[in-house]
């Protein structure tokens, strides 16, 4: 098999499986050998999608991975939800499930599409808000962590939902390394940390975003999120759980995880 054949397979049978809410219990063709081949997948499944992107998910490969160490995922506008009371978020209950705190950065300038490198310093310059949030990651795949980052890749960065919670006010003057965050499941403490322990922090996150889209030549737009990592580590969960996750012990997002 060709890897265009390759690609189109795995391609092809996340997307069809995530519109019909399914499991793959085997990944669906031969793992792709290196990023590139894995953000081609990525890319003709987005085109197969046909749904409009909101943002992007940003996530740490760990060990790096032939010396990149994020890899990075479209987040769907469908997906993103504003957090509020009685929130519910669907995971693939035969899938893969798992919530992560994180800190969401709202475009609010889109970058040069011919600007390639960027530092820290100029992509944040193009961020105009900064909120708390849950990432809720999920795949038809359950095995979807398990085989390395180009697995990830290949079906949407293992994104599958963006529940948006409050704006952190005046940010620029905030050390958003100094915030504690919790990760609480069912009542239970899981997961604390700060973005002290995040490679280069969530701004960084953005450098390295606009960089790869860049390079893939996919056009970034005001407007757009950036989920920045799991601050507390990928925490899985099954249908029936309640997560909340606390920012500073001051903001909280919260939903229940339900079958999708």
């Amino acid at each position: 098999m060709t890897p265009e054949n390759n690609a189109e397979r795995i391609a092809r049978s996340f997307t069809d499986a995530r519109r019909a809410g399914v499991a793959l219990p085997e990944f669906p063709g031969r793992f792709p050998d290196s990023l590139a081949q894995a953000y081609a997948v990525q890319d003709r499944a987005i085109a197969l999608s046909d749904a409009r992107i909101a943002g992007w998910k940003v996530g740490k490969i760990s060990p790096p991975f032939d010396g990149v160490d994020r890899l990075a995922g479209p987040i769907f506008a469908d997906h993103v939800v504003p957090a509020s009371d009685n929130l519910a978020m669907p995971i693939f209950a035969q899938g893969f499930g798992a919530a992560e705190a994180e800190f969401l950065l709202r475009i609010g300038t889109a970058p040069d599409p011919g600007k390639t490198r960027y530092t820290t310093e100029e992509a944040t310059a193009l961020i105009d808000a900064v909120h708390v949030g849950i990432e809720i990651a999920s795949s038809p795949f359950p095995g979807i962590n398990d085989h390395g980052p180009t697995v990830t890749v290949s079906d949407f960065g293992n994104n599958n939902g963006l529940i948006v919670g409050a704006a952190i006010e005046d940010w620029r003057d905030v050390d958003l390394d100094a915030l504690p965050v919790e990760l609480w499941i069912n009542d239970a403490l899981i997961g604390s940390a700060t973005t002290a322990t995040m490679l280069d922090g969530p701004f960084g996150a953005a450098r390295f975003l606009f960089e790869l889209l860049a390079a893939r030549g996919i056009p970034v737009e005001a407007g757009q999120w950036i989920s920045t990592g799991a601050v507390t580590g990928v925490h899985p969960v099954a249908v029936g759980d309640r997560v909340r996750a606390r920012f500073g012990g001051r903001l909280a997002v919260e939903s229940m995880i339900v079958a999708r």
